[in-house]
This record gives C-alpha cells, structure tokens and sequence, in this order.
C-alpha cells in the first residue's frame, strides 16, 4: 500500500474478505482518501447508500417504513451497512428474516426484529431486501431448493407484503435460490435501478472524497 501510494495516488478503493482492513490502512496510511468497497463480513458502505437512494425514489421517506432483510444476515457486510443506514434515517421497523444459524448476532434494539419464517416478517411490509446466498456459507442448510422452499421469494409470499411493496437485491441474484424469477423481473422488482444507482452513488463519494484532499 506504501508503494502504491508512492505513486502519488489520491484513494484507494479496498474490498477485501478481511473484515476492517479499510480502517488498519486508514489509520497506517495518511493524507490519502480510504473508500471501504466492502470487508468481508462488516461493512458495504456504498451498497448501502444507493440502496438508501433507491428507497428514497420509491417511498419518499424512511420514519413510516416497515423494511424486511431476507437472507444470511449474519454474514452480510449489506445487511449491515443496510441496518445501520436504516436507523440513521430513522426506520423503527426493521425485519431481519433467516434461518436460526444465519440470523442477526448483534445487540438487539427497539428498530429491529428478528423472525425465522419469512411469512411472517413480509406481513405488511413496504420493502423487501433479499440477501444473496453463497454456498459456502450454507452450514445449516441441506441445499438450495430447501432454503428455497422456506425463505425464497415468491409471488404467494410477496403478497403478503403491501401492494406496492419494493423488491430488492444487491446482486448477483440466485434465481431459484433467494428470488423467483417472475419476481425478479416484476414490476415490484427495483433491482436494475439499483444497479443505475449504483454508479452515480460511487461517483458522488469519489467525488466527495476528491474534493477534501
């Protein structure tokens, strides 16, 4: 990194399977902008300001917000930059849905709920953010057609979720294992627009960045 930065480079964007390494460089490297693109099970800080965003252009605000996390909330940097950005802007129902193994290991608070059938934490909720299953991760669970029959995203399942209800996913989508196809490419579905997103989020904290050096 000390060579790197000899090149006279202004930041370094990290995503690495270690968790915290963007803040060991952080705090060992000076005078250079540090962009957290995702440490292993910690954090993914711009994943979720754009996902921020893209809640934000559908409901408009977050106070009134019921929003379902479907998945390995356990070991989703999404989740939990997600949960952290959610109660920043001030969401008081927040629906953590996974199997008992995967499920959320942090100090509970009054915003955040956990449910182990994803019946019931979708009951009336105005997002629904699914989680991508990697399969090394699977400990507790057979296969993907299980996970699939139990907290797979589907039509019948999505209904139980408001009308209007947003459907999410950081990507790359399992079809078949977190998310139905028909789901996946239905009106409801925002998932493209995350994407779209995406860049003009990353360009605005470079820019951000750029700007204070």
């Amino acid at each position: 990194m000390h060579t790197l930065k000899a090149m006279q480079i202004d930041m370094f964007v990290i995503r690495h399977k270690q968790s915290g390494l963007p803040h060991y460089v952080a705090e060992n490297i000076g005078n250079t902008a540090i962009l957290n693109a995702g440490d292993g099970v910690n954090a993914h800080p711009t994943q979720a300001l754009l996902d921020m965003l893209t809640i934000r252009q559908h409901k408009h605000h977050f106070k009134g917000l019921s929003v379902a996390i479907v998945g390995d909330i356990l070991h989703s940097r999404v989740a939990h930059s997600g949960i952290q950005a959610l109660k920043t802007l001030g969401t008081k129902d927040i629906r953590l849905v996974a199997p008992k193994g995967l499920q959320y290991n942090a100090k509970p608070c009054e915003a955040v709920q956990c449910f182990d059938t994803i019946q019931a934490g979708l009951e009336g909720c105005d997002v629904v953010m699914m989680l991508r299953l990697q399969k090394e991760r699977m400990l507790d669970i057979p296969n993907e057609q299980d996970y699939f029959e139990h907290y797979g995203l589907t039509p019948e399942r999505l209904a139980l979720a408001k009308p209007d209800a947003i459907v999410m996913h950081p990507g790359p989508i399992n079809r078949g294992v977190e998310i139905d196809s028909s789901v996946a490419d239905s009106e409801q579905s925002v998932i493209l627009q995350q994407v779209t997103n995406g860049i003009a989020v990353r360009m605005a904290v470079m820019a951000i960045l750029a700007g204070k050096l």
